[in-house]
């Protein structure tokens, strides 16, 4: 009988490391492929219970400041961001913007990456002074990195336009955000639902300066992007309609808002519950629109279901 050659106990060891090392890294990718599609599907409670687990294997494999672990962080702070929860964003991209700088360097796109969303979180809050140096520093980066043309850089310039639009620098953001819709298109395809971002932002250029015929055309082709390619009850497409609502309204035309508006709550209070602030946001102007149309009740139960969410903070 032949006899097989002893395998020392270290060598072992390591093979069985490796092996282990591997099921946790396809583990990982597997949870960090979940998240983004339940991020795409607005599923954004799910997400977040599945971020974190993907976020508790990478730092047991990995330790605590690997790219992974950057990577996981980046994908829970997003989630939070879409459920409102700012406080727990903030720290969770602070957190990811840390290790990419220390492991990847300063100058890299994924550290750029890390400045849009933390910059998108402020400009959500109305906090611009925060945002713009952030948004400044993206785009620098990217230009240098990756060159004027690519699409990431397509991506910068749509959030510092935004960031001027919401200041009222409307010279200075149109130019940004045709460049940006330009470079997204022509790089992602004309029905990418990053495109209908681009597409919503430009109509709320020329919406906020009184260019509603301008608009309308934007913000009805963003909606048919994200319809197609979202599904028709995910949570941007309900942003959709809401930014259509809100043209239609600020033209005096109630009746071809309301229906609109009511969809947009359908999908929120599903996508998020009835106690969210998008939702209260939906409820106040469905309320003011019925007023208009001479829908008095049906104004007061709006009113009434908005009274209570104020009464019940948000967490």
């Amino acid at each position: 009988m032949r006899i097989l050659p002893k395998i020392p106990l270290l060598a072992a060891l390591a093979f069985s490391f490796t092996v282990s090392g591997y099921a946790q890294e396809k583990s990982w990718e597997l949870l960090n492929t979940k998240v983004l599609i339940l991020h795409q599907q607005g599923l954004y409670s799910e997400g977040i219970t599945v971020a974190k687990e993907a976020l508790k294997v990478a730092e047991e494999t990995y330790g605590p400041n690997h790219p992974h672990v950057a990577t996981s962080l980046n994908n829970l702070g997003a989630l939070y961001k879409e459920q409102g929860n700012y406080a727990e964003a903030e720290l969770t991209y602070k957190r990811a913007l840390k290790i990419r700088e220390k492991v990847l360097g300063k100058n890299h796109p994924r550290v750029a990456t890390t400045l849009n969303n933390l910059g998108l979180l402020y400009s959500s809050q109305g906090n611009y002074a925060e945002a713009e140096p952030l948004y400044k520093r993206a785009l620098a980066i990217d230009e240098k990195a990756l060159g004027k043309d690519h699409p990431d850089v397509g991506r910068d310039l749509n959030n510092l336009g935004t960031l001027y639009r919401a200041q009222g620098n409307y010279a200075e953001a149109e130019p940004l955000c045709k460049r940006s819709l330009e470079l997204l298109e022509k790089f992602l395809g004309a029905n990418n639902p990053h495109v209908a971002g681009s597409l919503n932002n430009l109509a709320a250029l020329y919406k906020a300066q009184g260019r509603y015929a301008e608009a309308e055309p934007l913000y009805k082709r963003a909606l048919a992007i994200d319809e197609k390619a979202l599904g028709k009850d995910h949570p941007h497409v309900a942003t959709d309609l809401n930014n259509l609502a809100a043209l239609y309204e600020g033209q005096g035309k109630y009746a071809e808002a309301e229906p609109l508006y009511k969809r947009a709550l359908a999908i929120r209070e599903k996508a998020f519950g009835s106690e969210h602030p998008s939702v209260a946001a939906v409820c106040r102007n469905l309320a003011d629109i019925l007023k208009r149309l001479g829908k008095q009740d049906e104004a007061k139960e709006f009113e009434e279901r908005l009274r209570k969410t104020r009464e019940k903070p948000h967490k």
